[in-house]
């Protein structure tokens, strides 16, 4: 039988979660978000953009229990994406693929492993329930990272380890068992602005703060229609996602890289633009199979690519 003190409880769950694959795991209280006034006010002005479901289900983000009444604690694991850089452009004109985005998709390889976690602590401690997410479920999944003692939420708003950088997978389980947190990170950001003068959009609007609608990333992933032109000359070659306030950060100068086989890129860091812009279905099919490229429609990669293309000349 497990012991019954809480604190083995918690080394039993980091252990098992290390054995896993999850590089990181910490314990979260299941508390309302603190930053309740700012998540609503950035909704208030639309800083979410055309990301209704931000919004949507607002009361079960700025608190868990709200989500799952059950909850107690939450147990927050972070696997590392790092892959080096490519060094020089293969493609031209380029279109450029964020880090993330280059491996197997990773909602379905981390969803396995974070259930397979939860079944295993109900398992082993009768009578527990669990839920689980991975960026899909209405959570404030960076919070609750930051308070288990993941990282420290960068100026960047990316949650960010000491050790590994900001290139982290979040997920959480989120259970009735009555855990002791862990001690936060404190903030290491210090009077380093870099994250904030590369952002070539200025989505980081003041440190700690994103409007979204500016961002990169929302701007090829999310953002449907026509993109202002002010923004569209700024977004470079990027065409699904953007690396750029990673890039800078110091503490992503000495990040390990990923060992596990299914986040080691399977797509080059970038493809030819004009291809890109000339996709038939089926390229479009065989291009982003089994990776998160498939969040975005073939239209979209179009008006990406010919982004990229028109910023290239």
């Amino acid at each position: 039988m497990p012991a019954a003190d809480p604190s083995s409880i918690v080394r039993q769950i980091k252990d098992k979660a290390r054995s896993l694959g999850f590089d990181l795991c910490g314990i979260a209280p299941a508390d309302p978000s603190a930053r309740q006034d700012y998540y609503l006010n950035w909704i208030r002005t639309g800083q979410h953009g055309q990301m209704h479901y931000m919004a949507e289900r607002a009361r079960e983000r700025l608190d868990v229990k709200a989500y799952f009444p059950p909850a107690r604690s939450v147990v927050c694991v972070a696997m590392n994406y790092h892959v080096r850089g490519e060094s020089d452009v293969a493609e031209t004109p380029s279109a450029r693929i964020a880090r993330y985005a280059r491996a197997d998709d990773y909602h379905d390889h981390i969803k396995d492993r974070l259930y397979d976690l939860a079944d295993w602590i109900r398992d082993t401690f009768a009578g527990t329930q669990t839920k689980v997410g991975v960026d899909t479920v209405p959570v404030m999944e960076r919070e609750l990272a930051v308070r288990a003692g993941i990282g420290w939420q960068g100026k960047n708003t990316c949650v960010i380890d000491p050790m590994i950088g900001s290139w982290l997978f979040l997920a959480e389980v989120i259970t009735s068992l009555d855990l002791p947190a862990d001690t936060p990170h404190t903030d290491h950001c210090g009077t380093c602005t870099r994250c904030i003068d590369a952002c070539p959009t200025a989505a980081i609007t003041r440190p700690y703060q994103l409007d979204a609608t500016k961002c990169i990333s929302y701007l090829t992933i999310e953002h449907q229609g026509q993109i202002e032109p002010s923004l569209k000359a700024k977004m470079g070659d990027w065409v699904f996602g953007c690396d750029i306030c990673q890039d800078v950060c110091p503490f992503n100068s000495r990040s390990p890289d990923a060992t596990d086989p299914h986040l080691i890129p399977r797509l080059p860091e970038t493809l030819n633009a004009e291809s890109v812009a000339n996709w038939t279905l089926d390229e479009y099919h065989a291009s982003r199979r089994r990776t998160a490229l498939r969040r975005v429609k073939l239209p979209l990669f179009q008006r990406n690519a010919t982004i990229a293309i028109a910023n290239q000349k």
